[in-house]
């Protein structure tokens, strides 16, 4: 079966995209009576002076807080999970992966949980954080398909300077918004990105097929259900405690800080030196640790533990207070509930090829200055991990944003791919080679 996006089709006639990039200048900086807004859409002003309202950076990376487990029981749970395979066959048809177009289905929110399709477009679409996990409401990323759709709640079609965030200004896409077919309660979105061959009058017909198709399949499978359970009783489910997310931070920082977000509020609290390194050992290690094995990591002596002990004893005093619901148990040692780290998110963000916001939330080595061997053996990792997916996939672009961080600078094999990566006539050049012939001699 051949994609539909790899067809010659006409491009919807639009305002030309020089017009409307001047047009969205003049609109950011308050200008919105200009001659050439008013060739500018209705539908895309008023996005846009939503943006505007709500404070949208106009160059601002998409809020990606939903750690990987997280994500996978979000996905478990939404009622769109059971019509992946439907928005699959009918959008990205046969080899999915030379597609020609991303494919993301999101939430009611605007949080993507699905993002599929060619790989070489995912990977440059990773680069503005169009991945799993991210926020595209139109709240967080101003006008674009997904948000859009969902904001006015009907199919959207964004042509690239009509977005309001310059980053995502080189794409189009086409969003539809999925409800349930009972309740008529918005359940998602289902959107399509790629070239202007997204945005044609047949792309909308065909994304708004597949929410249809979907709406479609909801109900069915509901009536099958119940045709094959009609006496079945109804069960009373207790809704789970709502508890609020801890973030262990240790990015750049030796002393690190605990941060819990709950009720639309954040404690943070700082650790010692010792604490964090016990915290960050047991978050990386969820399934627990014995006293021999922690005080390995930790003192890099086994035979530590009476040391570890003590110390721990005084770590519990210390979370009773701030953190109650992480003290940590024992035999083995283990936090009595889930801590995510900010250099698990970074890692996480590699993993779904946002370099770009992956960089951006790099602030540095993990706790710098600490000498305890589990915590180095963790901090080469993530260095590591992050060279490594920076230097196969990410754009020139990003590559020089990590040459320009203190890990990076000094890295000579970066320069020189950053050099080679440059176009023969980019003034960066001659940077990039007075860096590396400083590096080489001395």
């Amino acid at each position: 079966m051949t994609s539909p996006w790899t067809e010659d089709l006409p491009v919807v006639p639009a305002a030309s995209r020089l017009i409307i990039e001047r047009a969205h200048e003049e609109f950011v900086r308050g200008n919105s009576d200009d001659d050439r807004v008013r060739n500018v859409r209705g539908m895309v002003r008023e996005s846009w002076r939503r943006s505007l309202d709500r404070l949208v950076g106009v160059e601002d990376l998409p809020p990606i807080g939903i750690p990987a487990d997280e994500l996978d029981r979000l996905r478990h749970e939404h009622p769109l999970a059971g019509a992946i395979d439907m928005i699959r066959t009918l959008l990205i048809p046969g080899v999915s992966e030379d597609s020609g177009v991303v494919v993301a289905v999101g939430d009611a929110a605007g949080r993507l949980l699905w993002v599929e399709g060619d790989r070489r477009l995912r990977l440059r679409a990773g680069e503005m954080g169009f991945v799993a996990g991210a926020t595209w409401s139109e709240e967080a990323m101003g006008t674009a398909a997904p948000g859009t759709a969902l904001m006015l709640d009907q199919s959207v079609q964004i042509r690239g300077a009509e977005h309001f965030n310059r980053l995502v200004q080189g794409w189009s896409c086409t969003a539809a918004p999925v409800h349930d077919p009972e309740t008529r309660r918005l359940l998602g979105v289902i959107d399509v990105t790629g070239t202007d061959v997204v945005v044609t009058p047949q792309a909308k017909l065909l994304v708004d097929a597949t929410a249809r198709a979907v709406e479609g399949e909801l109900l069915l499978s509901r009536l099958r259900a119940r045709a094959e359970q009609p006496t079945r009783t109804r069960r009373s489910r207790t809704q789970p405690a709502v508890t609020g997310r801890t973030t262990l931070r240790v990015l750049g920082r030796d002393r690190a800080l605990l941060e819990t977000a709950a009720d639309q509020s954040v404690t943070v609290f700082e650790l010692s030196v010792r604490h964090a390194e016990i915290m960050l050992m047991l978050a990386t290690h969820r399934q627990g640790l014995s006293a021999e094995r922690l005080s390995e990591l930790v003192y890099g002596d086994p035979e530590a533990s009476v040391t570890l002990r003590a110390e721990i004893v005084r770590l519990r005093k210390v979370l009773e207070k701030s953190a109650p619901h992480l003290v940590p148990e024992s035999r083995p040692y283990r936090l009595g509930g889930g801590l995510e780290t900010d250099a698990q998110q970074l890692l996480s963000l590699l993993d779904r090829g946002a370099h770009r916001v992956a960089l951006s939330a790099y602030r540095g080595d993990v706790l710098p200055e600490s000498t305890a061997p589990g915590v180095e053996e963790f901090r080469d990792s993530v260095r590591t991990a992050l060279r490594e997916a920076l230097m196969s996939e990410a754009s020139v672009d990003v590559l020089l944003a990590f040459a320009d961080t203190e890990t990076g600078s000094a890295d000579g094999e970066l320069l020189r791919l950053c050099l080679e990566m440059l176009p023969a006539r980019s003034p960066k050049r001659a940077g990039l080679v007075a860096r590396i012939e400083k590096l080489e001699q001395g």
